[in-house]
């Protein structure tokens, strides 16, 4: 485990800033930027660096569902639908990551990253918004869209492919410390029908609870180490600030350009580390 000295606490306090304001921009969680800092750069086992992360993945959730309160971005009864499946994963994944190799976790997380930035690249026209007097259904909503300057409405569709996507999202969360949006809000996007924004918001809702579940295995099992968590934790919260205020004007067609870069970078960095 990492020896905790102030010049590491400082280093961590930063990238959690950075990763806290991707990661709300994006709807990510900045797991999936924090997790490769820790294990690349600073030499962290997995284990170690993932269980750091979902703690910041909790913090950037609560940091984001608190500030889109009333924005009517955040889809409530689509994303407590969907965490049922996904709760039900993280704990699983939790606990599949204690029996694998390091070199393996890295090469799954690789992949996912891959698969990811490829969807978010072939959407990059579809925006999924209806005219606002549109009857969204029972899982649709409706939102004031800052880029357009009007009010939009969408519907959501595939809701078992969803479910599924939730089920592989959870697992693949605790399994590689980091949030599930990075599989959630693709797959809302692109196969589901809710904008990118919508999709972003109500995946930020989601991920706190899924972290949660995986977080408890890690804690249980001596891989956490609380004050190196505590100041990721804190620049997370700074970062998603700015991440939030950044994403309201921001063009969806650049947030996903951005998302799939940013996917892209990391899966090459992951497998040149699992060699």
């Amino acid at each position: 485990m990492p020896v905790v000295t102030s010049t590491l606490a400082l280093i961590i306090f930063v990238a959690g800033i950075v990763s806290g304001g991707l990661g709300a921009l994006l709807g990510l969680g900045g797991g999936i930027f924090l997790v490769p800092f820790l294990n690349l750069g600073m030499r962290f086992p997995f284990q170690a660096a993932a269980a750091i992360s979902l703690t910041t993945v909790i913090a950037t959730s609560s940091s984001v569902s608190a500030g889109r309160a009333g924005k009517q971005l955040i889809n409530i009864r689509l994303g407590m639908l969907l965490e049922v499946a996904t709760a039900a994963g993280s704990l699983l994944g939790a606990v599949t990551a204690m029996f694998l190799a390091p070199s393996t976790v890295q090469r799954l997380f690789g992949i996912a990253t891959i698969a990811v930035a490829v969807v978010m690249l072939t959407r990059l026209q579809r925006r999924n918004v209806l005219d606002a007097s549109t009857e969204p259904g029972l899982l649709g909503g409706r939102f004031y869209d800052d880029e357009s300057g009007r009010d939009v409405a969408y519907r959501v569709k595939r809701v078992p492919f969803a479910l599924a996507a939730s089920f592989v999202a959870g697992n693949l969360s605790s399994l590689l410390g980091i949030g599930g949006g990075f599989i959630k809000v693709p797959v809302l996007n692109a196969w589901c029908g809710v904008p990118m924004r919508a999709a972003a918001a109500t995946s930020a809702f989601m991920i706190g609870v899924t972290a949660t579940s995986g977080a408890v295995i890690y804690y249980g099992q001596g891989q956490l180490v609380p004050a190196l968590a505590a100041v990721a934790v804190l620049g997370v919260q700074i970062g998603s600030r700015g991440g939030m205020r950044f994403g309201q004007k921001a063009s969806v067609r650049w947030l996903k350009i951005l998302m799939a870069a940013v996917l892209l970078i990391i899966s090459g960095l992951m497998f040149a580390r699992a060699g």
